[in-house]
């Protein structure tokens, strides 16, 4: 081998191969940008609307002059169908809308003077249910309090509410932090793992060998490639979650940082698993079981879409041990509650631990050819 030969250069130039190469993947652009994207639009568009709708519908025989139903109807949080008989039934069979309101007069007794009755499915929704109850309860003393003002009351909340400063919590603060997870792990595991099979496959490597660059220059160059484009990948969608959906970002640049360090330790993490992948795959087509295998239950219960507060007491010891879940958590302490790396001390870690079990492993099972 020459003295001369600069494998930092070299290198370099492998980098430089490889991220073009990158860009010009349609599955590296679709999983690490466009499908994140997406979904951080739909959950901002939808987040943005802070007002819970109830949808109803009303009995075709319900005493309209009342102004029980006049108050229901002018609710702003309630949505009401119009449809036949046959279609409001098969709404609410299908839990499409909470309940059938029917408004009758009292005929038994001169008080109360009206009985609502609710008609519901076990389709429904319960807390939509309980909600549309609260709203009945709401209308119903407000109507008694107008008409029978001197009706002695057990107690009453004040109106003066005391608000003290805080931050506005939206769900693109909970989505996003759990998409650019989901991106960093899609790129390290499947990326990783087709990128070094497929060099593998077609001799690219063994070429490699036979010039003078030593391997783990071989193996810097195109892990550097990879933590490039995750890393622009990160700063687009840290960037398009703030300005557009009003992603929080509580120290402004230093939490941005922030979060682009915790990006690239959380894709070294998942570097380390897509090196395993490469090397466990005897084909094209093994690839994919292998890193679902690795990648679906961290998708489904590292707390990406939702808390992992959802699930039973029993899978959520599970679900704390995955690193995902640790990403997620260190980013959204970091980006909404304002903590800095130094206080996700655990997090970071237990990212590490599994860092280190990963390129263990990885390492006895890495073949070059």
């Amino acid at each position: 081998m020459s003295k001369d030969y600069n494998q930092l250069r070299a290198m370099l130039a492998i980098t430089k191969a490889s991220f073009r190469s990158i860009f010009r993947s349609p599955s590296a652009v679709v999983f690490s940008f466009v499908f994140p994207l997406v979904f951080i639009l739909v959950f901002g568009f939808i987040g943005s609307g802070s007002r819970l709708t109830v949808r109803v519908a009303f009995d075709k025989n319900s005493d309209t002059l009342n102004p029980v139903y006049v108050a229901l109807r002018q609710h702003k949080s309630l949505s009401v169908q119009t449809d036949n008989d046959k279609a409001i039934n098969e709404s609410l069979e299908k839990g499409r809308i909470t309940a059938v309101i029917k408004i009758s007069k009292n005929t038994n007794t001169s008080t109360p003077a009206y009985v609502i009755n609710i008609k519901t499915s076990e389709a429904v929704n319960p807390q939509n249910l309980l909600v549309l109850r609260s709203m009945l309860d709401g209308i119903i003393s407000g109507i008694n309090k107008k008409t029978f003002p001197p009706a002695p009351t057990i107690a009453e909340v004040s109106e003066n509410v005391q608000k003290i400063k805080g931050r506005t919590y939206r769900t693109i603060d909970f989505i996003l932090p759990g998409q650019l997870g989901f991106s960093l792990l899609s790129a390290g595991v499947f990326g990783v793992a087709f990128l070094f099979f497929n060099l593998r496959q077609t001799m690219v490597l063994k070429r490699f060998f036979a010039t003078p660059i030593n391997k783990k220059y071989i193996v810097l160059g195109e892990g550097l490639s990879r933590v490039l484009f995750q890393l622009i990948t990160s700063i687009v969608i840290l960037l398009v979650g703030h300005f557009i959906f009003k992603f929080t970002l509580v120290h402004g640049v230093i939490t941005f940082v922030e979060l682009l360090v915790l990006s690239f330790l959380g894709l070294m993490v998942f570097m380390g698993m897509g090196f395993i992948v490469s090397g466990l795959a005897k084909n094209e087509s093994s690839i994919p079981p292998f890193a679902n295998l690795i990648t679906l239950p961290q998708f489904l219960l590292a707390g990406t879409f939702f808390s992992i507060d959802a699930f039973p007491s029993w899978l959520q010891p599970i679900c704390k041990v995955l690193p995902l879940t640790h990403l997620n958590d260190a980013m959204r302490n970091v980006a909404f509650e304002g903590a800095h790396l130094n206080d996700c001390g655990k997090q970071i870690g237990i990212l590490l631990l599994w860092g280190i079990a990963a390129y263990s492993f990885a390492v006895k099972v890495f073949r070059w050819e």
